[in-house]
């Protein structure tokens, strides 16, 4: 018998059952089974890669907090927090816009005229033709949404650089606006009506702001244990319940404290109008960039324009959408400007009202670069900026010294940005 026939032949049941797949599980994703250590190390982890976050525009505010109100006691005044409350709103309201913009890494000059067309066209309508007060808001608020979407379809179908079609509408609607104001110089805003009370009006009630602190409280909880909830369903890490309890500790005293502040002091007028409804922009906005398809693509698109278009996204749709949203935010925030203003001017939108909203989406930490950044930078970009405004004031600083900390506060941020987008750069996660 030949070697061959002598050699055992191997059988199915001889050979070794293949080993189960191991699901590979991103170690990240552990963080948050692993308690303090977990998220001190992924801390450690973020800082070393540049994912700077939130951190450096939080740490600026409680700086400038300490520095001012060690200079003057009266700058977290129930009347100074509530002015810093008042004067955020519009211009921030209009920076969500301009955060939308920046996701694509496109940039949007036309916010300022387009916010001194929506004064316009509502003070035309409702003060000299005499049409309803709120048809004429909301026509006034439907007119920045067709403009932006003009810009997007400028931009996104014919190619022409956002840059340029932005440009050329901030000279075109600043002369279309002084037109429609015909020989006026300004149109005042009319006692009582829609518009005065956007930054006029305040709940003097106390239920009124401590009602929307607990409403933030447990929406806040909610929407934590959903997240949490929904992360077990799928056979993924979630929040533990002391975290949950922690970061709902952590909401309710800031929410309370605020609330406290504009409903107990002497000379406190109670919750600003204007606060409750840039809180509902951004609680909008939020909810449409983080939780919805159409934001996914917005991120997609600036992250990489051309994977987002052969990934099945219609780009040019996203962008006329995000300028159409950029327009139409604009145009809202231009009627809180008339308000504090007292009325619609031929100037309205002028000045550095452009550069004050562009200021506060970056200082806030939305990347000039396209694709990283959240919503809620509106409102630090905002408070940071009309914070420093306030304490300068307190402290009788003329204009000049105002603008040149916040550009240089801007310059900080930009710079931050960069160096962040190069140190992740170097490990890996850009």
């Amino acid at each position: 018998m030949s070697d061959l026939a002598k050699t055992p032949t191997s059988t199915a049941s001889d050979t070794p059952a293949p080993a189960a797949p191991v699901p590979a599980v991103d170690p990240r994703l552990l963080v948050r089974e692993e308690g303090l250590a977990g998220y001190w190390t992924e801390f450690k982890r973020k800082m070393r890669g540049g994912e700077l976050g939130s951190l450096p525009v939080v740490i600026g505010l409680i700086v400038i907090a300490v520095v001012f109100q060690l200079k003057n006691d009266h700058f977290l005044d129930a009347s100074s927090l509530a002015n810093i409350a008042v004067f955020t709103s519009g211009l921030g309201i209009m920076a969500v816009g301009i955060v939308f913009v920046l996701l694509l890494g496109e940039i949007d000059l036309s916010v300022g005229s387009v916010a001194g067309m929506g004064a316009a066209v509502w003070a035309v309508l409702s003060v000299t033709h005499g049409l309803n007060d709120w048809l004429a808001v909301v026509l006034a608020v439907l007119t920045g949404l067709v403009i932006g979407a003009v810009h997007g379809a400028f931009f996104a179908k014919i190619g022409v650089p956002a840059f340029v079609v932005t440009l050329a509408g901030f000279l075109g609607w600043s002369g279309l606006q002084i037109w429609l104001m015909g020989g006026e110089g300004s149109i005042n805003t009319p006692e009582g009506s829609v518009v005065e009370d956007l930054t006029g009006h305040f709940f003097a009630d106390k239920a009124a702001a401590y009602g929307l602190a607990a409403v933030a409280i447990l929406a806040y909880a909610a929407s934590l244990l959903l997240d949490s909830k929904r992360r077990k369903a799928a056979a993924l890490p979630s929040r533990p319940v002391s975290e949950i309890v922690l970061r709902t500790a952590v909401v309710a005293v800031l929410a309370g404290g605020a609330a406290y502040v504009l409903n107990e002091p002497a000379g406190a007028r109670g919750l600003p109008l204007a606060l409750v409804l840039f809180l509902a922009v951004l609680v909008i906005a939020d909810f449409v960039a983080r939780r919805t398809t159409f934001g996914r693509q917005v991120f997609a698109v600036g992250g990489n324009a051309e994977a987002a278009r052969r990934a099945g996204i219609n780009v040019d749709r996203v962008r006329i959408t995000v300028f159409a949203i950029s327009g139409m935010l604009a145009a809202f925030g231009g009627l809180f400007i008339a308000s504090l203003s007292g009325g619609a001017t031929k100037s309205l939108g002028g000045g550095n009202t452009l550069m004050m909203v562009i200021a506060a989406a970056v200082i806030g930490g939305t990347s000039l670069f396209g694709g990283r950044g959240k919503v809620w930078s509106a409102l630090l970009g905002m408070l940071v900026i009309q914070s420093i405004q306030q304490g300068l004031n307190l402290l009788g600083m003329a204009s000049e010294i105002q603008y040149m900390i916040t550009g240089a506060v801007l310059l900080a941020a930009v710079v931050i940005d960069s160096v962040s987008r190069r140190t992740q750069k170097s490990a890996g996660r850009a």
